[in-house]
């Protein structure tokens, strides 16, 4: 892995799945919610990649590999089609494409998502990681709904901005670093990222 590689835009796929959004019977709410959040959370580079399909697993079995294999992303963010309904297959799709499973990412967002609602026990948003010989990347199951994403994303905080509960995104950048993949950074007062401060990068401007 050279410095080239290191310091190259986050690709992030975001996939939002949806048989009504998909076929125009609404417009679609989960691909822009992640995209004002991106937006305003990271401070590095990024460039994106988007899917809109519906609720079936081929579909979004192939989305998925697509995104890692060709289109090379880092980051596969997938919304809706996690809950315990029959059209809800997002996380068998996620599980049958993977090669590691982290079940703690899952395990956060329904302690964040309990915090609001106590139907977050019904999710099962999973997040596992897919790996090519010469590539890898963490793909991650989130709700459907903009609020629950913004939630499940930076945590809970309180009304003076402290953080309660930790949202999941705190812990991806140090993933991505372990899995390969470039350098992310992020404005702390959206999400502070955390890594261990061996890898932690001395910005040139502290130099």
């Amino acid at each position: 892995m050279t410095t080239t590689d290191l310091d190259r835009p986050l690709r992030i796929g975001l996939v939002s799945v949806s048989d009504r959004a998909s076929s125009g019977v609404y417009q679609d709410q989960g691909l822009p919610a992640l995209e004002a959040w991106f937006s305003s959370a990271l401070s590095t580079p990024w460039v994106m990649e988007t899917r809109l399909i519906p609720d079936e697993r081929p579909a979004i079995e192939q989305a998925l590999i697509d995104l890692v294999d060709q289109a090379r992303c880092d980051l596969v963010i997938t919304t809706g089609g996690t809950g315990p309904a029959r059209r809800d297959v997002t996380p068998e799709a996620s599980l049958a494409v993977a090669t590691k499973e982290m079940p703690g990412f899952g395990e956060q967002m329904r302690q964040v998502s309990l915090h609001f609602v106590p139907t977050a026990i019904l999710s099962r948003q999973v997040a596992v990681i897919r790996e090519t010989a010469d590539h890898a990347a963490l793909i991650l199951n989130l709700p459907g709904q903009p609020k629950s994403i913004k939630e499940t994303l930076e945590g809970l905080k309180d009304a003076d901005g402290k953080q309660l509960v930790a949202g999941i995104f705190a812990a991806i950048p140090y993933c991505i670093d372990l899995i390969g993949g470039p350098y992310v950074e992020t404005h702390e007062a959206v999400c502070k990222a955390f890594r261990p401060k061996s890898a932690i990068r001395v910005k040139k401007s502290d130099v």
